[in-house]
């Protein structure tokens, strides 16, 4: 947000011409006139002229009523020629009619006669304030040092001004110079503790610094039933910032109660109530604010996801059809179009989308800003994860590739990428020569260096990837990154089923876990453990941790509601959990077969079907869902299409990782395939007779 958004004031002030003029005017200070006996009268009688004939010109725009006001002006003046006021009216009349190197010549002219004229330095101020309209010239940096220099001479001269204060903090907050902003704010604040306008500023100058709890705590100070909208609709986005979704709803609650017809503190509550994953409620919010405004495209895009959240594809996209018309450029729009298309299974439409996407946001020469990086990486990690979603693995590879050029942290999330698509096609040998060539093109990146440690431990060479993954402690001196460190070598030993070393891990991760967010992955991963180990108890209690600090989590509601659902227990309970994961990750196919397994459990075998076949049809490789497929097909008398369902998951952990085969399963998979054959040779044998 620029200086000139936060002063409304300024914008009805007339465009100024050129910088490099003002700085000219700056040098072109004239001497003092003589002095001489002011004759009142004739001062006063053309100062009334004058005042007129300025109050025509800036009312009517005419510019011989302007010409006129200047004439008597000069006339007053010569009349009294020492006169603080009309030297001051004249300046300020050029500022109004726009000739302002003379109003900035006339001002300066002033404040070196008399360097405490409040009004003269205050109009320099507004000159060079007005022209701070653009910062990406040398000019621009220098005008603002100007307008620094004037607004600092006026709060020494107005000690006692909030407003004064306020701006200096802002021209501050502009000169990246916060401890000075931070100050002027604070003087402000002594002066009138009950500003509105003090607590936005210090809070937005918090926001700026990206602290936003320090900007929470200003706001909160002021009593609730002291606090106007625009106060509870800033501490709403403030928690919008830390991720407190229900702090950010209840604000914005706030705010609308004061003022109901502010609809964008009712935007602010409808993406609250989406991030909290209330849907029903942001989708009533949305539709609210698309009536009063039917031009809000990203209100209507915003309805579309929700309706492709909540499975209603063909909705989903007649809403996108209404927004195209108002948003044709839109990139959020086009993605989201995608979205529906991989939701409805249409993947060469979604494709089709997703690479335009691409292609309009590539450059030729390879360079991007930050947000183009971010936009880039987004569409080219959907489209990799679709062509992963068919099978094609050489097209999602090459895809994720893409992601890695883009360098810095989006380096690592395409290697990774392309060991995922690997793994997911049973390519082991690729994936970690990948993990080897990621390890050796980042060498000082800890977490690149602990995917090829578990990469390396997956594929049987534990020792060395256990040794690898242990050297990245002695290299680290952040706690931070000694903790990620302790958590991969837990997942190393929990898939090694070593499992008090997995555990020795997990306590020395959690003893270096300082914050919420950094506890909540040791609660998780501890909950696997236990899981593994078949302490349904305390797993549960582990993840219902972890859910406590993060309720919208889509990993830990899928995993303890399969976990439920697999054991048949609380199996109401567990259809909640898994239909909120897949409400935040439609597409994720591990979350669809745990929603077609919890129905199965619950008998519907209808809607596990349909909800396991989607998941087979994301990721033909899981050996899981073929069973569960041919449990399906068997309860429902398909015991043909069961026993291909169960080979086929024989001959997925045949080249499964044996981390991912457990004995215990491959065997009942086994049973059942046999037993399935039994009885289908026995069908076949009574048909013949």
């Amino acid at each position: 947000m620029t200086l000139l958004s936060r002063v409304s004031s300024l914008r009805r002030l007339p465009l100024l011409p050129l910088a490099a003029l003002l700085f000219a005017s700056h040098t072109m200070v004239g001497q003092a006139p003589a002095a001489a006996t002011p004759d009142h009268a004739a001062s006063y009688y053309h100062y009334g002229l004058a005042h007129l004939y300025e109050d025509l010109a800036v009312n009517a725009g005419r510019s011989d009523y302007a010409t006129q006001a200047v004439e008597q002006y000069k006339l007053a003046l010569d009349a009294d020629p020492d006169s603080r006021l009309l030297q001051d009216g004249l300046a300020d009349l050029y500022f109004k009619i726009g000739r302002i190197r003379e109003a900035v010549t006339t001002a300066q002219e002033q404040v070196k006669k008399y360097p405490d004229d409040i009004e003269a330095h205050t109009l320099l101020g507004k000159v060079y304030l007005r022209s701070l309209g653009d910062m990406q010239n040398a000019q621009s940096s220098q005008m603002l040092q100007l307008a620094i220099g004037e607004y600092e001479k006026l709060a020494a001269l107005k000690p006692g001004d909030v407003e004064t204060r306020l701006l200096l903090g802002q021209l501050y907050g502009l000169n990246h110079d916060s401890a000075k902003a931070e100050a002027e704010f604070k003087a402000a604040q002594k002066i009138d503790a009950n500003s509105e306008e003090v607590v936005l500023n210090m809070a937005r100058l918090y926001g700026e610094q990206g602290d936003y709890k320090r900007a929470v705590d200003t706001l909160e100070a002021v009593p609730v039933d002291d606090r106007t909208a625009r106060i509870e609709y800033a501490l709403g986005a403030s928690y919008d910032q830390l991720k407190k979704a229900k702090e950010a709803i209840a604000a914005y609650r706030r705010s609308i109660d004061l003022e109901p017809e502010n609809l964008d503190a009712e935007r602010g509550l409808a993406n609250a109530l989406l991030a909290d994953g209330q849907l029903d409620e942001a989708l009533k919010s949305l539709t609210d604010i698309v009536t009063a405004e039917p031009q809000d495209a990203q209100s209507q895009i915003h309805i579309s996801e929700i309706q492709r959240r909540q499975g209603h594809y063909e909705d989903a996209l007649a809403t996108l059809e209404k927004a195209k018309p108002l948003a044709q450029d839109s990139l959020e729009l086009s993605y989201n179009e995608a979205l529906i298309y991989d939701s409805l299974g249409r993947y060469d439409e979604a494709i089709g989308v997703l690479n335009t996407l691409v292609t309009g946001s590539t450059h030729a020469d390879g360079k991007y800003s930050d947000p183009e990086k971010a936009n880039r990486a987004i569409f080219l990690d959907r489209l990799a994860t679709i062509y992963r979603e068919q099978n094609k693995t050489s097209e999602a590879v090459a895809t994720y590739k893409l992601i890695t050029e883009l360098g810095g942290d989006y380096a690592k999330s395409g290697y990774q990428g392309e060991v995922d698509a690997y793994r997911d096609a049973h390519q082991w040998k690729d994936a970690t020569a990948i993990a080897a060539e990621a390890a050796k093109a980042l060498p000082k990146d800890h977490s690149i260096q602990l995917m090829y440690a578990g990469q390396l431990a997956d594929t049987g060479q534990v020792d060395q990837g256990l040794t690898l993954a242990k050297a990245q402690l002695s290299k680290s001196g952040d706690a931070s990154e000694d903790r990620e460190v302790h958590l991969a070598l837990a997942q190393i030993y929990t898939r090694l089923k070593r499992w008090n070393e997995a555990a020795a891990e997990l306590k020395s991760a959690e003893a270096l876990a300082t914050k919420p967010e950094e506890k909540l992955y040791v609660y998780f991963l501890r909950g696997t453990l236990a899981d593994r180990q078949k302490q349904y108890d305390e797993a549960e209690a582990e993840f219902r941790k972890a859910l406590e600090i993060d309720p919208q989590n889509a990993t830990i509601l899928n995993y303890l509601g399969y976990m439920l659902a697999d054991r048949g227990v609380r199996l109401p309970e567990a259809l909640t959990m898994i239909r909120k994961a897949v409400e935040l990750d439609p597409q994720n196919y591990a979350y669809l077969d745990s929603l077609g397994w919890v129905y199965f459990k619950s008998g519907q075998y209808g809607l596990a079907e349909e909800n396991i076949r989607k998941a087979n049809e994301r990721n033909s490789g899981d050996p899981t869902i073929h069973d569960h497929l041919g449990e399906v097909y068997e309860k429902t008398g398909k015991l043909k299409l069961a026993v291909a369902q169960w080979e086929r998951s024989m001959t997925e952990y045949a080249h499964s990782l044996p981390a991912d085969a457990d004995p215990g399963d491959v065997a009942k998979v086994q049973h059942k395939l046999e037993n399935a054959r039994v009885k289908l040779s026995k069908v076949s044998t009574t048909l013949g007779k």
